[in-house]
């Protein structure tokens, strides 16, 4: 993949966000998701790793940042592992926000801090075995526990992932509305976690710490819809952003996503082209 090609935001919105991070890159923050944006979508979520060329390409454009973050729905020490980005030169000032930013890791003191278990998230993480039993949940339905501050379903492995994700909407919303949580869908799984907290929440208040002159936002799911709102809501107040959507194959790129994008790339791949891209711009 071409690196200087790949730098092509359709919109206004997203040229102005490009060329105020290529302009201040020491005031500018890149923000990524983790699953589908770093690492490559699996069947077990717990085989996901950062695509080979992640690490290698962040570490050369942070160096020129304020500062590189990633900001994922899993625990913060999972997605350090499964990125392998702990101990990388060149990557000493990386945050990953863990749990939409309830959990945060530093690579400087290689430090996460985390908040107790949620008793709700402690609750449906107890009765999820018997609950899904007991409304006929599809064989292959599985359960991931995220650390006590979230526990997700998952329909990937099922006969059909799309008739079964349907089916349990409706009985986990009520669930997770009894224990006082909410439902976060995303690629043919239902994520239960506490209300108010999501990655736009993270993200702007990453980037209200940091003083950021400008951001870079990349995601692929619903999940980081959150993230593009906040986002363009920091647009509206001037603060230049561009919003980069990591594609999936097919029909699973949700068209949310898709249609609110500045530049849309294939996969992790095309992510690891734009951080190139950015690190040749800036070298």
């Amino acid at each position: 993949m071409a690196s200087a090609d790949i730098l092509t935001p359709h919109t206004p919105e997203g040229k102005e966000g490009l060329a105020a991070l290529l302009a201040r890159p020491e005031r500018a923050v890149v923000a990524l998701d983790f699953d589908g944006t770093l690492a490559p979508i699996v069947p077990d979520p717990e085989q996901a790793r950062a695509h080979p060329g992640a690490v290698p390409a962040l570490a050369r454009l942070a160096p020129h940042l304020a500062s590189v973050v990633v900001v994922t729905g899993r625990p913060a020490g999972v997605a350090v592992r499964y990125g392998g980005f702990a101990g990388v030169p060149g990557l000493d000032h990386l945050v990953v926000l863990g749990h939409y930013g309830a959990e945060r890791w530093d690579a400087h003191t290689s430090d996460v801090r985390t908040p107790g278990a949620h008793p709700g998230v402690t609750a449906v993480r107890a009765e999820l075995p018997g609950f899904l039993d007991r409304i006929g949940a599809w064989q292959g339905t599985w359960i991931e526990d995220k650390g006590g501050r979230a526990v997700a379903v998952h329909t990937r492995r099922t006969e059909d992932p799309d008739a079964a994700f349907e089916a349990l909407r409706a009985p986990l919303a009520e669930l997770a509305e009894r224990h006082g949580l909410m439902v976060e869908p995303g690629r043919y799984v239902l994520e239960l976690r506490p209300p108010g907290v999501d990655k736009g929440v993270a993200l702007a208040a990453y980037l209200g710490e940091t003083n950021a002159g400008s951001v870079l936002y990349a995601g692929d799911d619903l999940g980081d819809i959150a993230a593009f709102d906040a986002v363009g809501a920091l647009r509206e107040r001037g603060l230049p952003g561009l919003l980069v959507a990591a594609a999936a194959t097919g029909a699973e790129s949700p068209k949310e996503l898709l249609t609110r994008a500045d530049l849309t790339v294939p996969g992790p791949e095309g992510v690891v082209a734009v951080l190139n891209a950015l690190a040749d711009a800036l070298s």
